[in-house]
């Protein structure tokens, strides 16, 4: 007996000690480019208004544009958008796929009950057996051949259960299970990639839907003006001061800014039907919530960037291709479990009789054990051939997850520059806007004095006109800028959120 315990105590020290090896390398992660500074963080000769420092980024970075209505919206997104939903159905998908794999990780049990009338053949297998053999002598059929007495039917009652447990003796089953983790960190940065999106994209398209109101009360704003100049006009061709055509002149000015008004009043409902969408709402159903008008919301005097060691970590994109390469490494190590020879303990324990009655009975029981070996002697080039894949596609991932990262320090570096020079073109905007309006004011004076023709008046408000839609049309880019940057440094990041 003592032998017997340490037979098995010998053999459970064995399935241990095998147990504990992983083929495959190890996952290590990759070193990425990184600079000792932002490209274009350097302060530029030209004053800025809104310069980024070095600062720890807000995960509401959108509330620093200041607007109460977009911070709502932002804030409702995550809930309502249809991508980010299917984004977070698909996180769940990875998890579930996880568990499954997982399982391979113990026994798998079954339990088993069945009930069976038989009547078996006499002239079957049961013959082997003597069944069905001559019942006595004397009694023969037609042939003289001696007859064969019928075997009755009979019941056979059974219940019990079977196990199984494949061995994980090399690490194909950890390997797995290393490949699905690393699959749901995939799935969840790539929910948080995607949620990242919806949010600069409310934020642009909500900047967008503001620019445009702004055009519009300018357009409008000159359309007082427009009729101003034209009774002016009138009245001086009343009394001789000025020709018919100066009146046309001016009646066409009026008409051109008009024409303007129905492009602008489709492109904001358009932008309100694209924040509908983004909220997974129909269209118009933020209309009441959105038409309005406000200001497009300011840039603040500093804008928080973070660190350039901190991007790799709040970029989504970067992560996703990192847990993505970590899946493809893991995966070599299944491959190349599937060379080697697989064990698998099984047994069953099942109660078995003819008469129910004796189902309770110990001694109507009936089972086996034992382990069984599978070695793979010839599958045609086939394991040959999926290490080989596994390693291709692991180097491929490799090359994926540096090429992201590359582009991640791009769309930084374009940002940043993009930022700082809106900016400075805005700066001179203003000043173009400035002279123009005080362009106008001359040149209605002159011609008032009839010192001057129409022509100049039509000249100064139409240049009056193009710099003020070109300054609004700055002050909206230079909003987008920062929500382009925001998008390009991965948003804020919140720790609390990174396994949500």
């Amino acid at each position: 007996m003592r032998r017997l315990d340490r037979s098995w105590t010998l053999l459970l020290v064995l399935v241990l000690a095998l147990t504990g090896c992983t083929l495959g390398p190890d996952f290590e992660t990759p070193k990425a480019f990184q600079p000792d500074g932002w490209f274009a963080a350097a302060p530029k000769p030209d004053p800025v208004a809104s310069l980024p420092v070095n600062q720890p980024i807000r995960a509401d970075w959108w509330a620093l544009l200041g607007d109460p209505e977009l911070t709502s919206l932002e804030q409702r997104v995550a809930e309502a958008n249809p991508d980010v939903r299917v984004a977070t159905l698909r996180l769940a998908e990875s998890r579930a796929q996880r568990r499954i794999t997982a399982a391979d990780e113990f026994p798998q049990v079954n339990g088993d009950a069945s009930y069976v009338r038989q009547k078996p053949s006499p002239r079957g297998e049961f013959s082997l057996l003597g069944a069905g053999a001559s019942s006595g002598a004397g009694t023969q059929g037609a042939t003289g051949a001696p007859s064969s007495s019928p075997i009755k039917p009979f019941n056979l009652w059974q219940y019990g259960f079977d196990a199984s447990w494949e061995l994980d003796l090399w690490g194909k089953v950890r390997r797995s299970v290393e490949a699905a983790d690393a699959n749901i960190d995939a799935s969840a940065e790539a929910k948080r990639d995607i949620l990242l999106s919806t949010l600069a994209e409310v934020a642009r398209d909500y900047v967008q839907l503001r620019d445009v109101q702004d055009q519009l009360h300018i357009a409008r704003a000159n359309v007082d003006v427009s009729e101003q100049g034209l009774r002016l006009t009138k009245q001086q061709a009343s009394h001789g001061m000025t020709t018919q055509l100066d009146v046309n002149s001016a009646a066409a000015q009026l008409a051109g800014v008009n024409a303007t008004l129905p492009q602008l009043e489709q492109r904001q409902a358009a932008a309100i039907n694209q924040l509908s969408f983004l909220m997974g709402e129909p269209p118009r159903a933020l209309s009441n919530e959105l038409s309005t008008p406000q200001p497009v919301p300011p840039v603040p005097p500093q804008v928080p960037i973070g660190l350039p060691s901190e991007l790799a970590r709040r970029r989504p994109d970067i992560r996703e291709a990192e847990a993505k390469l970590h899946a493809a490494t893991a995966e070599i190590g299944v491959a190349e479990a599937s060379f080697y020879p697989s064990v698998t303990l099984s047994g069953s324990l099942d109660i078995q009789a003819l008469d129910f009655n004796k189902l309770g009975s110990w001694a109507a029981r009936t089972y086996s054990f034992g382990p069984s070996l599978s070695i793979p002697i010839f599958e045609g080039g086939k394991l040959k051939g999926n290490l080989e894949l596994t390693k291709e596609e692991q180097q491929e991932a490799a090359i994926t997850f540096q090429k992201t990262v590359l582009n991640a320090w791009q769309e930084v570096d374009n940002a940043l520059v993009a930022y700082d020079a809106e900016q400075r073109r805005d700066g001179q905007l203003r000043v173009q806007v400035d002279q123009n309006h005080q362009a106008l004011a001359l040149a209605q004076q002159q011609y008032g004095r009839g010192e001057t023709s129409y022509l100049q008046v039509l000249d100064a408000q139409r240049q009056m006109l193009s710099a003020e839609q070109q300054e609004a049309d700055s002050r909206a880019t230079i909003s987008t800028n920062l929500v382009s940057l925001y998008k390009s440094l991965g948003g804020g990041w919140d720790q609390a959120d990174e396994h949500s």
